[in-house]
């Protein structure tokens, strides 16, 4: 009876595990030919305890997709077996173009079809984001990958154009992650909050300053996670100081200039 009890609770907390998911999104400022083994190394050793990895800032030219297949080599290296999909150039004309990327274990999630940039909006969002639908224990949800434009030039007129999102894609369960060089607060946000959705940090600044004021590192609240808690149970979520590893800002800045968050949760 002992037994037949242990083996129920194993079954148990297995399938408890396999039902839980740990996405982790990543601003991996310029990433491209310019990270060195070394650093590619770290983001490795920082990222390979979860299960989904969203990339933004990726270089669009020569030198991005190759750093990212780089990444998946050494993820490959630590124990478990990961994919991963880079997206097409960005379209717009008035800022920089780049890359998104995701990696995945290919034991905890399944790609389900073609990820693609969204391509209504392009005209209004110069980096328009990048969808993605994971299959995990036959449940599905879709990642929405973002990097909007500088503080300086007003993120808020791209993001207005994501309350239109969820509408247009009715039948996904979107979960938007990334840069949005802007604060959860913002009355932008607005309009996904009356259709449910939260963020999932709140009064969390998520970008390094030049150099730490005492112990004050970080400057600005830009990364964050939307979710809708109808469809996304919200298990735990946080964010990786990842520069106290380093003895001064400017080495981890060779990192990036954003730490990363993450978000553990179950779908419903």
């Amino acid at each position: 009876m002992k037994i037949l009890i242990n083996y129920v609770l194993l079954l148990f907390i297995s399938f408890h595990s396999l039902a839980q998911t740990k996405i982790i999104s990543w601003n991996l400022e310029n990433f491209g030919k310019s990270k060195s083994q070394s650093t590619l190394n770290f983001i490795a050793n920082t990222v390979r305890d979860y299960d989904i990895v969203a990339i933004q800032e990726v270089v669009a030219g020569y030198g991005g997709s190759q750093t990212v297949a780089k990444l998946a080599i050494l993820l490959n290296e630590k124990g478990s077996k990961w994919d991963y999909v880079i997206s097409d150039p960005t379209s717009g004309t008035s800022y920089k173009k780049e890359r998104y990327a995701f990696l995945w274990k290919t034991n905890k999630a399944k790609l389900k079809g073609e990820p693609w940039l969204e391509k209504k909006y392009n005209l209004e969002i110069d980096r328009e984001p990048y969808f993605a639908t994971f299959e995990i224990n036959k449940k599905t949800f879709t990642l929405v990958n973002f990097h909007a434009i500088t503080k300086s030039k007003q993120p808020e007129t791209e993001i207005k154009y994501f309350k239109f999102l969820p509408q247009q894609y009715p039948n996904l369960n979107l979960v938007f992650t990334g840069d949005f060089n802007c604060p959860e607060s913002h009355t932008v946000f607005n309009p996904l909050k009356k259709m449910g959705y939260t963020s999932m940090l709140q009064k969390q600044k998520t970008t390094l300053k030049q150099k730490c004021n005492g112990d004050i590192c970080l400057a600005s609240e830009f990364d964050n996670t939307f979710y809708n808690p109808n469809r996304l149970n919200h298990i735990d979520s946080g964010v990786i100081l990842f520069y106290k590893k380093f003895n001064t800002l400017q080495d981890a800045r060779k990192i990036s200039d954003h730490i990363p968050i993450w978000l553990e949760f179950s779908l419903n």
